[in-house]
């Protein structure tokens, strides 16, 4: 098994019907439930391993969760309120370097309950010509639909927390 993909590599496969769409925003929806269940009772100890070698520590992927997911809500509100609008990436390993990576887990597990309320919301209100909006990835230079973007985020989700588990089982 790759350790860098445990769940391996985001794959859409053929059309996305609204069946998968529900079922993907279903997983955005637990997400924080589940990450709050494995890492709440952690110690400071366990909240420092990693999954592998070189990458990032529980705490960290708890943080990067909160992030990141900031980041696609906003995603979706901009390609909701702007014709096909060029995201703005960030370093997300710089990120993980910053001074509130070390804070609480819990102040990331609060951030990304209260995104994921406000985004399951949102993303259950989605017409499905909103659905095939649009936002360009600056780097890739591709279209990414939000309908596309909800199986991203579903799998993002799964991907850390697949992490998470490893970490604790080493």
């Amino acid at each position: 098994m790759d350790r860098r993909y445990p769940i391996g590599k985001f794959r859409v496969e053929g059309a996305i019907s609204a069946l998968q769409t529900e079922q993907w925003i279903n997983e955005i929806n637990q997400l924080p439930e589940q990450v709050t269940e494995l890492v709440n009772k952690l110690s400071e100890l366990e909240l420092q391993r990693t999954y592998r070698e070189g990458g990032w520590n529980v705490r960290q992927l708890v943080h990067h969760l909160a992030d990141s997911h900031l980041n696609s809500f906003v995603c979706f509100k901009l390609a909701l309120t702007e014709e096909n609008p060029v995201i703005k990436p960030y370093d997300e390993a710089r990120w993980a370097q910053l001074a509130d990576y070390e804070m609480p887990v819990q102040s990331a597990l609060d951030l990304l309950a209260s995104i994921h309320n406000k985004w399951v919301v949102l993303l259950h209100a989605l017409t499905p010509a909103q659905l095939q909006l649009t936002f360009i990835h600056p780097e890739t230079r591709e279209e990414v639909s939000l309908k596309e973007n909800i199986g991203i985020y579903a799998w993002h989700g799964k991907h850390h927390l697949a992490h998470i588990y490893l970490a604790l089982e080493d």
